[in-house]
């Protein structure tokens, strides 16, 4: 493995590498692998925790009571929430995470992540190893160190949830920056069995779907009840920098509710709180926070015909979506014309199981408690049995897309052949 992780630059010839032929005896600057990892983290998280203290800092701008201090402490809470670390404010606790945010701090990790292999010019085994745990270890330190500093009165935050939270973010998306940063990756696809390496970019674009299917959907539903959202604006009446500031906090929470929306149409739905249900089968929610972004859920009682459809078309649109990338790679390969349509159909329904897998953390991440009484259950309680219904849906179309076009190519052969 350390040989095969070894080599004298990055493979994609990234900007560390100068341009033109150098002299051999030239070595670029590096800085060591230790170093590295520190001061791209560090910067992963002062860039995390100024976005979230200028957005709680116009918020207080706009606001009427408060201070200054209590701004950046909000700040500070809705990284570390960002990070799956719950916050206790009084007699609630708040660790919904919103995941935009959230998916913004692991787009920062991972290009920290590439940052630090491109600094350090790491390359074999154990280096590319410790880069990855210093990244994480000091990025959780600094997780560790704002819920200490954040925590005051009745608000209290956990030190070692912040620690974990922040470090396992770190680990994944820094980890997947230096693999790919630092040519590993590539590696480790090339090493890994072609009909398993073909299996992820087809449930990655199964995953794909199934959100940009929900997320039109949605989005359908914000516009027939726009006038909701009006008559929740006017209600609220924030002003310019207090509607700038909601609409980030909503802007944040978008990946939430597309997320529900996939719960729903797989079939168990979502809650909006205690004792509510959000499903195909009815609604029954009752009064809900004046949030814009809430303004898409139906109203109590039975829902349309045409979501009761989408139920059972989605999860197959996905699987064919699925099917089509599995064949698609796998007639490429040289060993193609030794595959029957049964191995094909194998990959499909194993690109559905991790497409499913996949869909099931994004859920599971997506919920949480919002705050005291109602509101301390919101999110998708059935995420196991969404994402097992969604796979089945997927693993049948994709099955049979990819058996049935496997099953083909003699005949499509022989046309070409004969043309």
């Amino acid at each position: 493995m350390s040989d095969m992780l070894s080599r004298p630059g990055a493979r994609d010839g990234g900007p560390h590498q100068t341009p033109g032929p150098a002299p051999s005896d030239v070595v670029a600057p590096t800085k060591p692998v230790v170093l590295s990892a520190a001061l791209s983290a560090g910067a992963c998280l002062l860039t995390g925790l100024l976005t979230c203290a200028a957005v709680a800092v116009i918020g207080w701008l706009a606001a009427t009571f408060g201070g200054a201090s209590g701004a950046l402490r909000a700040g500070a809470s809705a990284w570390l929430v960002a990070h799956k670390a719950g916050v206790t404010l009084g007699g609630g606790s708040v660790t919904i995470a919103p995941l935009g945010l959230t998916l913004f701090f692991a787009w920062c990790l991972y290009r920290g992540g590439k940052s630090a292999a491109r600094n350090s010019a790491a390359d074999r085994t154990g280096d590319l190893i410790l880069l990855s745990g210093v990244f994480a270890v000091v990025y959780g330190l600094g997780g560790l160190i704002v819920a200490l500093l954040t925590a005051d009165g009745s608000l209290k935050v956990h030190p070692l949830a912040a620690f974990l939270g922040a470090g396992t973010i770190a680990f994944i998306a820094g980890t997947l920056g230096i693999l790919v940063e630092s040519g590993a990756a590539a590696d480790i696809a090339d090493a890994t069995p072609i009909g398993l390496r073909d299996t992820v970019p087809a449930a990655a674009a199964a995953v794909l779907t199934v959100i940009a299917i929900a997320s039109v959907l949605y989005g359908v539903l914000l516009a027939i009840h726009f006038s909701r959202i009006t008559g929740m604006l006017e209600l609220l009446d924030a002003g310019v920098i207090g509607s700038v500031v909601l609409f980030a906090i909503c802007l944040m929470l978008v990946p939430n509710m597309i997320l529900y929306v996939v719960s729903f149409l797989a079939g168990p739905g979502f809650q909006l709180g205690v004792g509510t249900t959000i499903a195909p089968t009815g609604v029954d929610v009752g009064n809900l926070p004046a949030l814009p972004l809430l303004a898409a859920v139906p109203e109590d009682g039975a829902t349309p015909t045409y979501l009761l459809a989408l139920t059972a078309v989605v999860p197959l649109i996905a699987g064919v979506v699925a099917g089509l990338v599995v064949v698609r790679r796998g007639l490429v390969d040289e060993e193609a014309e030794a595959l029957g349509w049964d191995a094909f159909a194998l990959r499909g329904g194993i690109a559905a199981l991790i497409a499913g897998v996949m869909l099931y953390l994004l859920m599971a991440l997506s919920g949480g408690s919002a705050g005291p009484g109602r509101m301390s259950a919101v999110g998708i309680p059935a995420a196991l049995p969404a994402a097992g219904v969604l796979a089945a849906g997927m693993a049948i179309g994709a099955s049979i897309t990819a058996a049935v076009i496997a099953s083909r190519r003699p005949a499509d052969v022989e046309v070409d052949a004969a043309g």
